[in-house]
């Protein structure tokens, strides 16, 4: 059986955190799921992107960028740098660009806005570290299920095919 994330929240209730319902999709794939690495940042994209230059091994990223919604964290070249890596996809805490030319890559996207601006790139961030926005604290190495209709995340893999 294939799991949305209704029917995930229907068998699982009890131990997943579903987030506060503030992201629209942006990339071509809008069911997505897997092993959750964070990135915090704030209007500088650095580590998004050496992020999706590593290989994803079917995890998702998830990146606080604090609700900015002056600077993009990502656009079409990096997003189609983590589909070609293997990444399931990320959830922003932020904005996006190139949006025309996302939803033609095979990536889930989820962000908060688009923006047309791009971010200065200054070295600064952290990885891996807890993450809190949309009424949920998010750590590394939670598995995170999305699609049309929410997002949540889970302690441990649920082992459903989604």
């Amino acid at each position: 059986m294939t799991y949305s994330v209704p029917d995930i929240c229907d068998a699982f209730i009890e131990e997943i955190t579903v987030l506060e319902p503030l992201f629209s999709d942006y990339g071509g794939k809008r069911k997505f799921g897997g092993e959750i690495v964070t990135i915090k940042c704030f209007e500088d994209n650095s580590l998004v992107r050496d992020a999706v230059r590593s290989e994803g091994f079917g995890r998702v990223i998830i990146v606080d960028g604090g609700g900015s919604q002056r600077h993009a964290l990502l656009g079409d070249l990096l997003a189609a740098k983590a589909a070609e890596n293997g990444w399931q996809g990320l959830v922003i805490n932020g904005c996006v660009r190139d949006v025309e030319i996302l939803e033609n890559i095979d990536l889930g996207v989820k962000a908060l806005n688009a923006h047309p601006v791009k971010t200065e790139k200054r070295g600064e961030g952290q990885l891996n570290v807890p993450v809190s926005f949309a009424g949920a604290i998010i750590r590394p190495g939670q598995y995170l299920y999305a699609d049309a209709n929410g997002v949540l995340v889970s302690a441990r893999n649920l082992e459903v095919d989604f």
